[in-house]
């Protein structure tokens, strides 16, 4: 019997429902937002809080991989000799490889699992859990960052441009190292707003490009503007250092050594759990209070 021939699933006496068809003025169910938004949200919480403890340091460490290859081709860009501004933005929509291939490949980075904090407040995951994750991912972010950073230097990728990647390599670092406490802890902060937005945003959608055109505006923007990001640090900080003789002429270079390095990322990554945790997790935990329409089921584009 062929499916055409098949008699109906439907009761007898019922008449067979059509097809879901979208209703004029209501937004697509495919683009999650408001209370939806939030449960997929806390799912994504719940997943990576419950995610046993070598895939996440093994996912984290890829992340670091990753969010460096960002990095990667940020200093590659920034070597060229163009125009300021355009540079900057040329070189924040290169660093987006970064979030994109740990938004769609899959991979545990530390700004983004900030957000672990709105399933912390909900209380659909416990305060040991986030710290057990980030912990992890932290470590995980920065044998990555570290590890590509060896891998880059030993493939002579930084005697590009007549050894001009090397040299805004040890430029980007020292300027960083340079920095104030207090530069580096705002930056910091608003740099994980942007991100943690970026991740937010990502979810809202499920398709390749959803994702992709989620990441491209807010961590463009924050590239262009300066700001820091602590695993980005992992790798150029590193980066940095093991180039710092490429550097010689630079202001500023005595203080690209280890305790200035370390310091940095510091300080960076309280400032990224500040900024994703209060201006993103937590303003949207206020925004969208505790109802039965958090824990709702995603939308369907079928009934």
């Amino acid at each position: 019997m062929t499916s055409a021939q098949r008699p109906s699933d439907t009761p007898p006496g019922t008449a067979p429902q059509p097809p879901f068809q979208p209703v004029p003025g209501v937004p697509d169910p495919t683009v999650l937002s408001g209370a939806a938004l939030m449960h997929a949200v806390l799912k994504k919480d719940a997943e990576k809080a419950g995610r046993a403890a070598w895939p996440t340091f093994v996912l984290s460490v890829l992340a670091g991989m990753y969010i460096g290859l960002g990095g990667m081709f940020y200093t590659l860009i920034e070597s060229g000799g163009i125009d300021f501004a355009f540079k900057q933005v040329l070189g924040g929509l290169g660093f987006c490889v970064g979030l994109v291939l740990v938004l769609v490949a899959g991979a545990e980075l530390l700004t983004g699992n900030v957000l672990l904090v709105l399933g912390a407040v909900r209380r659909q995951i416990t305060w040991a859990q986030v710290a057990r994750n980030w912990g992890l991912v932290f470590l995980g972010n920065l044998v990555g960052g570290v590890l590509l950073a060896a891998l880059v230097v030993a493939s002579g990728h930084p005697s590009l441009n007549g050894g001009g990647v090397a040299h805004e390599a040890v430029r980007v670092a020292t300027g960083k190292v340079g920095k104030t406490a207090a530069q580096l802890f705002f930056s910091g902060v608003l740099c994980n707003v942007l991100v943690c937005l970026a991740v937010w945003m990502a979810l809202a959608g499920k398709t390749l490009a959803d994702k992709v055109l989620a990441v491209l505006l807010p961590v463009t923007a924050f590239v262009a503007a300066g700001f820091e990001h602590s695993v980005a640090d992992m790798y150029l900080l590193p980066l940095g250092l093991m180039l710092r003789d490429h550097g010689a002429d630079l202001a500023g270079i005595a203080r690209l050594d280890l305790p200035h390095v370390v310091s940095t990322v510091a300080v960076v990554t309280l400032g990224n759990i500040v900024g994703g945790a209060v201006f993103v997790a937590l303003a949207y935990h206020a925004a969208y209070p505790d109802s039965p329409a958090d824990r709702a089921p995603e939308p369907s584009t079928h009934r």
